[in-house]
Formats: C-alpha cells, structure tokens, sequence
C-alpha cells in the first residue's frame, strides 16, 4: 500500500520572537516605537490623508489621537512596532511592524506600513523593510516571510511585487476596515527563496548604486 504523499520534513523548533530593540542601517534607524515619537509623526502625517486610506488607523485629527494609538501599539507583543528615523533628515517618519507572529510554523509578517509622503520612495523606507526582513529570517529563522494588504491597494502590491514576494492569492471578503469589506491580497517570501530577495535588495541599497543625484542605476527587480 502506497503511503500518502507528505511535505518535506524541516526543523520543527519553534523560531524566537523578536526582540523590542533599535536596528541601524546606513540611511536609517529603526526606534522601538514610544509615545516619544508621537509630535514627530504627527508632524508627518500633516495633509498626508490619503496614506491612511488603507490603514485601519487614522488620519488623526489631533495629536492627542495618534499618541493614543502609538501608546496601544508601542505596549503590543503581537504587533512589534518600530518608528522610522532616516538618517538624512534625523525625524521620524513613518513606522512598520512584525506581527501575526507564528513561532511554532516559523512564519512572520512585515505589516502596518505606513510611511509618510517624505519617506515613501526614498533609500531609507526600502531599508527599513529589509531591516526587519533580515531580522526575521537570517537572525531568527522564519521560513516564512508574509505581506498583505487591500487587494485595492496598488501602491502596497507594487512594493510587495517589487521586493520579491511571491503572490499567492486572493482571500475574498476576508475582513471589514472602516466599515467597508475588503479583499486581501496575499505575498510571502519562501526561506528558499530568502537568500536572492536578501542579496538584490542589499545590492540595491549599496551606495555604488546610486547617482550623484541621488537616483538608482538599477532597479532592485534587476538584481534578482
């Protein structure tokens, strides 16, 4: 009798969690999210609305508003925040967070990215992420790396597509943010398929690979 087919057999121990700590890079620093931050990322999410449109959070009104949120996600072990602080203009911009952590599959999520205007598409967003990509897979061992976002969210597909997560669907009706039902699109990167996503986006990041102006020679799609 033939036995059934089965997945290959990997390690089983359960992976770490992350610590709460700083990451450095050489464009940016990831801070332990703190209520600290609140003045200086409420001063960059001014007239930036419609980078919360797919968030569950936010625009904040106030400052008092996004302070409160920063206190509730700076005290969560699942998500893991982090702020943003690029090291050109020394402000904290943005933030981001490891979450939906599963020890025992040796699975992790990159998610709640949120960047402000004067962030998006700069070195330091791209090298945040890696930070904590890296983070997770080389330093703590997950197998499994995953992004999601709104299925209407181009700009969240585009940098997903862009870093080397592979598609893996469309989970229809999945959840309601804002009082709206929302689709999710679903990316992971593999351990297998790790070790190239690594080496493009750190020779993307690498200084040879930008102009005196301060553009990509390449394209990080390029490197893989």
């Amino acid at each position: 009798m033939n036995s059934p087919p089965l997945g290959p057999e990997v390690d089983p121990w359960p992976r770490p969690l992350p610590a709460r700590t700083p990451l450095a890079g050489m464009y940016t620093a990831l801070e332990p999210l703190h209520r600290r931050h609140a003045d200086e990322l409420f001063e960059a999410a001014r007239g930036a609305d419609d980078s919360f449109a797919y968030m569950g959070f936010g625009p904040f009104a106030t400052r008092d508003e996004m302070a409160r949120l920063i206190a509730h996600n700076a005290a969560q072990h699942d998500p893991i925040f982090w702020a943003i602080r690029p090291i050109a203009t020394g402000v904290a911009s943005g933030w981001l967070s490891l979450m939906d952590i599963e020890p025992a599959n040796a699975a992790i999520e990159l998610g709640h990215i949120w960047f402000s205007p004067r962030l998006q598409r700069t070195r330091a967003a791209t090298e945040a992420m890696y930070l904590l990509l890296k983070r997770a897979a080389d330093e703590l061992g997950y197998r499994r790396l995953v992004w999601k976002c709104h299925s209407l969210n181009a700009a969240s597909i585009r940098a997903a597509q862009r870093l080397g997560f592979t598609p893996e669907g469309i989970l229809r009706s999945h959840k309601v943010v804002k009082g709206r039902e929302r689709d999710t699109a679903m990316f992971s990167i593999t351990a297998a398929e790790w070790p190239s996503r690594r080496d493009a986006m750190e020779a993307w990041l690498a200084p040879e690979n930008f102009a005196p102006d301060g553009t990509a020679k390449r394209s990080l799609a390029s490197f893989r």
